[in-house]
């Protein structure tokens, strides 16, 4: 039997627990440097075809229908006039059995960990130390050390076991953005509501069937180092009123009262795509690659890295990340142009992004090729 140790137990590493959990031919171990997990964060993710259709390989298909929602459009808006733009029609990629679904970020997360026996979970336990002998041996911060045959690093964006296993700095940059991100109920639309803005871009869309509803904006700021570290910074009440302010001023949605609920933090982004020398070690999620998140590929992403470093274990091979490498290729070439598109500050670029829009989200071809790659791939 081959012994797995996985170091983090966000989603990535959880929908990897829970294909282990299916195959006796494994043991493993989920090491999470937390006390314990947040079970309660009511904040959306959204979920395309390409992670559906593996999560319903572990029983997803079977969770209960209000506690997730299906939209079945993407919707442009101008911010400031609120008037529609285009819309695209993503029901068109999903099959008999896997939809495009929104929902809250917990739902998810308990879902993936009701399949994992508590026993398998050491808390408050961080990696320290590798060493490839035989095996991998690990050490970690309760001094504890076992050696294993796999390593599954799901850390997460700013992991410390990426930076100890290919034994270099690997912190990820701030991207010059910050993200809101709150809740609001009884929002009009059940689709996917994108606003455009001069130098932000906002999205509400519902994350079940009881008129709860995800808002998220990215905004574009630049920070002084200091400002980036602190993150009291983030969550400081004056910080975060100028960021709803500035949204306010530059949009005709009437929905600062609304949001509930309202956090802020920074966005970071990877440097560089970094391969470990050992191939049974297996880099998944954002510990692996994180993401700009203008095309809302995070979580599908940690889902389906997971799912291929679980295959290559299962069939013995070693092409994991030169797969991995040119999907995240292909899904961050998309989330930049995005991040650029939806924040035009100019009229006249504007004008034309938006002539270039309606034609675009009619256009079979560009979206097989644009969305189609991703989801259905």
């Amino acid at each position: 039997m081959k012994k797995i140790a996985i170091i983090g137990g966000g989603i990535s590493g959880l929908y990897f627990a829970n294909l282990l959990q299916k195959n006796q031919n494994y043991s493993y171990t989920i090491f999470e440097k937390k006390t314990n997990f947040d079970l309660n964060d009511g904040y959306g993710i959204q979920l395309s075809v390409n992670s559906i259709k593996l999560l319903n390989e572990i029983g997803f298909s079977n969770i209960e229908a209000s506690s997730v929602s299906f939209p079945k459009k993407v919707i442009f808006y101008d911010a400031r006039s609120s008037k529609k733009i285009c819309d695209i029609e993503i029901s068109k990629f999903n099959d008999a059995n896997s939809r495009y679904t929104t929902l809250k970020r917990s739902t998810l997360f308990n879902f993936l960990l009701d399949k994992v026996p508590n026993e398998k979970i050491i808390y408050n336990s961080e990696l320290v130390d590798v060493t490839i002998e035989k095996k991998i041996n690990l050490k970690f911060s309760d001094n504890h050390k076992e050696a294993f045959d796999y390593l599954v690093a799901s850390d997460g964006v700013f992991s410390k076991s990426k930076s100890i296993i290919i034994n270099k700095d690997s912190s990820p940059k701030y991207f010059n953005s910050v993200a809101l991100r709150g809740s609001i109920k009884n929002f009009t639309s059940k689709e996917i509501s994108l606003f455009l803005g001069s130098n932000f871009h906002f999205v509400i869309y519902p994350v079940n069937q009881n008129n709860e509803f995800n808002f998220i904006s990215i905004i574009r700021r630049k920070l002084k180092k200091e400002q980036i570290n602190d993150q009291n910074y983030f969550q400081n009440s004056n910080f975060i009123e100028s960021l709803i302010n500035e949204i306010s001023l530059k949009t005709s949605i009437k929905f600062k009262d609304k949001v509930q609920n309202l956090k802020s933090f920074p966005i970071f982004i990877s440097n560089s795509f970094n391969q470990p020398n050992n191939k049974n070690i297996f880099l998944v999620g954002d510990a692996l690659y994180a993401l700009p998140p203008s095309f809302a590929q995070g979580a599908s992403q940690s889902i389906e890295s997971s799912k291929e470093a679980f295959d290559e274990i299962e069939n013995n091979t070693d092409n994991y990340y030169q797969k991995r490498n040119a999907k995240i290729k292909n899904v961050n070439s998309r989330s930049m142009f995005n991040h650029f598109a939806f924040h035009l500050s100019n009229p006249f670029t504007i004008f034309v992004r938006n002539i270039f829009l309606r034609y675009l989200s009619k256009n079979k071809k560009f979206l097989e090729n644009y969305l189609g790659k991703i989801y259905n791939n």
